[in-house]
């Protein structure tokens, strides 16, 4: 669930339309090229690098130098990890009892070969879904022959609930289509006025690459040219593109997966799942999947892997917020689309079962049509004292009025003691805190670095992505860090010492998907950003108060 910030696009393509002549005239000053920027923002601190970052090194440095840690596994139910990754081949989870390609499910789990764990979204073939439905698709398909036509008081009474969630998600559905071909319009647009501006400004600029400082160089009194340079500049930050050609790429690769969304997964006739081969209503069902939890599109899941436990020692690429003694399960459950809520319920049961602390989910949706499958297995990793780190969406929405699924409360009873939800912010402390797109609430316990994350990219490559999807996995890799230093932590004592030691934060942002400022600390339950130095020293404090107690 990374994201493409569509406001700013629409944003910049409205800019855009400037006339191209009236910018040149104004932008004149030739800018030097810029000094290098701090790639992993993530592990800066606030007090002593002035950024919004969780205190990695400091955290290393002060606190846990000199320290042993213990071993802790963290699944991540994703899109796939690329498992020849310079940067994660060392850090991935070994299954200990099964033995490489023999065909043998040799530590009888009813998984055959999972050696670094279990992909829900392929076939016994060896075959993956890649593109699948929205969960709005998937319904409108199975009850539009249902109810289409008919009047409320023409079906039976023990059906009207169900031609009720028909009305509705007919309603999403067609808003959904409307929504990516508009984006499809939006992306057409900008990248045709964007394309020949960036041309344009490198050579009045004298700069091979148009990045944040050279726009900010630019010298103008004109208001419309201003409103540009804005523009682009915000859309650099929002989107951790480190240039304008960056940005356009970007941009490129986000037409490409609306078209994918346009053709398939808002496509009524589609039917991916064949591929698996199972019934995926029978939520019971448990044996279907192969091995591979690479996949067909790893992307997603190498870079949220990367952001928890990208191998620190080795002297490449990226560090991950856990160390050495953590390692990376992977679960493929999450395709181009809407995850069924078989798969989720059931990758958290392998999870669960192989001997996880710690699930990251960067994923989410708006229907559950399974609810009770998915509900039931967070009860169950519950149980078995894992804490589950949940990305609260990217759609700009208060999750307090609209469910976002799955969700961190059951239909009877109180918010789950292991779920934590994560919400997503930026690298300065000013009204770009809070990411554009990230959804907010009191049911959002923390914010945490989502904006511009950079990690690790399938054939051992880097790159920036944004979204709560990056937010959660800084969760999860404090709640490791946590966990491997602090083993006899429960899962509800990870969560509260996370949320505990995230210190409110009063800054005036604007609230997501509005203009209105608000303070930083209404849009979620901690008001704040999570921070392992702090969460470190919370942590050292009161296992320290409970072993003196326990003297």
């Amino acid at each position: 669930m990374s994201v493409f910030p569509h406001s700013f696009l629409t944003s910049l393509g409205l800019a855009l339309l400037l006339p191209a002549a009236t910018f040149a005239q104004s932008a004149a000053t030739p800018t030097p090229a810029p000094a290098p920027t701090v790639q992993q923002w993530t592990h800066l601190d606030p007090t002593k690098d002035k950024v919004m970052g969780i205190s990695t090194q400091r955290t290393y440095d002060e606190l846990l130098k000199n320290r042993t840690a213990s071993p802790v596994i963290v699944a991540v139910i994703d899109a796939g990890i690329d498992t020849t990754h310079e940067d994660l081949k060392r850090v991935l989870w070994k299954n200990p009892k099964e033995i490489v390609g023999n065909g043998i499910d040799d530590d009888k789990n009813g998984y055959v070969d999972d050696i670094h764990g279990w992909n829900f979204l392929g076939g016994k073939d060896g075959r993956n879904v890649d593109v699948d439905l929205y969960e709005e698709t998937r319904l409108v398909a199975k009850l539009k022959p249902l109810y289409e036509g008919k009047t409320r008081t023409a079906v039976p009474a023990a059906k009207r609930a169900e031609y009720d969630l028909y009305q509705k998600v007919k309603k999403d559905y067609a808003e959904k289509v409307d929504d990516e071909k508009q984006q499809l319009k939006d992306i057409d647009m900008t990248l045709g006025n964007l394309i020949p501006l960036a041309a344009q400004l490198k050579i009045m600029l004298n700069v091979e690459k148009v990045d944040t400082t050279a726009i900010k160089g630019i010298k103008t009194d004109e208001p419309r040219v201003k409103q540009l340079q804005k523009a682009m500049y915000e859309y650099l930050v929002a989107t951790g593109a480190p240039d304008l050609d960056s940005a356009i790429n970007q941009i490129k690769d986000a037409g490409t997966e609306t078209k994918k969304h346009l053709e398939y997964s808002l496509n009524l006739d589609y039917k991916p799942r064949a591929i698996v081969g199972d019934d995926e209503d029978n939520t019971k069902d448990r044996s279907y999947g192969n091995a591979d939890i690479t996949g067909p599109d790893a992307l997603h899941g190498t870079h949220v892997a990367g952001i928890i436990a990208a191998d620190r020692d080795n002297n490449l690429g990226i560090q991950g917020v856990a160390g050495s003694s953590v390692r990376i399960m992977g679960v493929r459950a999450v395709p181009n689309g809407d995850e069924h809520d078989k798969d989720v319920a059931n990758a958290i049961r392998y999870a669960v079962d192989n001997g996880a602390s710690i699930i990251n989910m960067s994923f989410g949706k708006y229907y559950s049509p399974h609810r009770d499958a998915v509900d039931a297995a967070i009860r169950y990793a519950e149980a078995k004292g894992v804490l589950l780190v949940h990305a609260a969406g990217n759609e700009s929405k208060n999750i307090d009025a609209v469910v976002h699924y799955p969700a961190p409360t059951p239909l009877s009873g109180a918010t789950y003691a292991n779920f934590i939800t994560i919400g997503a912010s930026g690298s300065t402390n000013d009204e770009l805190l809070t990411a554009n797109f990230s959804n907010y609430g009191k049911k959002v316990d923390v914010f945490a670095p989502g904006v511009g994350i950079y990690s690790t990219m399938p054939g051992s490559k880097y790159g920036n992505e944004s979204g709560t999807s990056m937010a959660a996995p800084t969760v999860a890799g404090v709640a490791a860090v946590l966990k491997s230093y602090f083993p006899q932590l429960t899962a509800a004592e990870l969560k509260r010492i996370i949320m505990q030691s995230a210190a409110p934060v009063h800054t005036k942002v604007p609230q997501p998907g509005e203009k209105k400022a608000v303070d930083f600390t209404q849009l979620s339950s901690t008001g704040g950003v999570v921070n392992l130095y702090k969460a470190v020293q919370l942590a050292t404090q009161q296992t320290q108060k409970g072993s003196s107690s326990g003297q």
